[in-house]
């Protein structure tokens, strides 16, 4: 089969498209055959030998973790999905040398979902890994209705999410993003405020996908709730606020929910640009390029 692979760290020229085995399904496993998949910042980060974590020890390496496709094989002992269901979902980070931006992935059947109806592939593959974070965003903070949140870096494509997310949960929510996202953060029912400007006013809540950090403590009441974008960036707590940071894990429970949502009309999905495998490199470099507003997505 045909994947994205690279066999060295370093700028976007790295990748290129390798022919490598079609993985077999073993038990509890699922095989997928690819119609879409999602590049995300930390694929670039990971590319270039940047991320701070354990790199990938196995090269040549195969990036991508979201998902959408139709089964093609099942092992052993799987009941949840047939051979030709639709479905989405996402890999935890790192965890296989042959991720989703191949023409066959193998995954955990509670990964996965049924993928939305009439919804394109190139368009559900942009829910799993950013709705899920989203939405264990707010389940991290327990908000009860009517509660407020900020939401820092809202017109991304986690804080698109997060903003629909609490619309649909009864929160009242602000999105702190650049003057021209107003548009896109009013239409998510959020009040909306400039980057531009210093952010004012008292939140029950803050999440901080744009990495603004501790300083926003000072808009959140006492006992309140603040989520970091990552472990590293979690602030010690002040005033009891709770502090948490985000790890999005793979779910097909949740992500089933939010399926609903987007067949309701809840959470629009958005789509930045659609490349072919042997576009990757264009791809990452439109993405490092900054100022995206929507999944870039690949395709075999």
């Amino acid at each position: 089969m045909r994947a994205v692979s690279y066999a060295e760290f370093g700028g976007p020229e790295v990748l290129h498209v390798a022919e490598v085995p079609v993985p077999e399904p073993g038990p509890g496993q699922v095989r997928v055959r690819v119609a879409a998949s999602v590049v995300h910042p930390v694929d670039l980060m990971v590319r270039s030998g940047r991320f701070p974590a354990p790199l990938p020890t196995s090269l040549p390496y195969t990036p991508g973790w979201d998902v959408a496709g139709s089964v093609d094989a099942v092992g052993p002992s799987v009941e949840e999905f047939r051979i030709g269901d639709e479905v989405i979902g996402f890999s935890p980070w790192l965890q296989t040398t042959v991720g989703a931006h191949a023409e066959y992935v193998l995954l955990d059947p509670a990964w996965l979902t049924s993928a939305p109806a009439g919804v394109p592939a190139t368009e559900s593959a942009t829910l799993p890994t950013n709705g899920l974070a989203a939405a264990q965003a707010l389940d991290l903070l327990a908000l009860p209705a009517g509660s407020t949140v900020l939401v820092t870096g809202a017109a991304g494509q986690v804080g698109g999410f997060v903003l629909a997310l609490a619309r649909a949960t009864g929160l009242h929510a602000t999105g702190l993003a650049g003057p021209d996202d107003r548009e896109f953060v009013e239409s998510l029912g959020a009040a909306f405020l400039s980057r531009d400007d210093d952010p004012t006013g008292t939140f029950d809540a803050v999440v901080d996908l744009a990495v603004i950090g501790s300083s926003l403590l000072d808009l959140v009441r006492d006992g309140g709730g603040y989520v970091a974008a990552s472990p590293p960036l979690r602030p010690e707590p002040v005033r009891e606020i709770r502090t948490f940071a985000l790890e999005v894990l793979p779910d097909g429970s949740r992500l089933g929910e939010l399926v609903k949502l987007v067949t309701s009309g809840d959470i629009p999905l958005r789509v930045a640009g659609v490349y072919p495998f042997a576009d990757a490199a264009a791809a990452h470099d439109r993405l490092a390029r900054g100022g995206v507003r929507g999944g870039v997505v690949l395709v075999p």
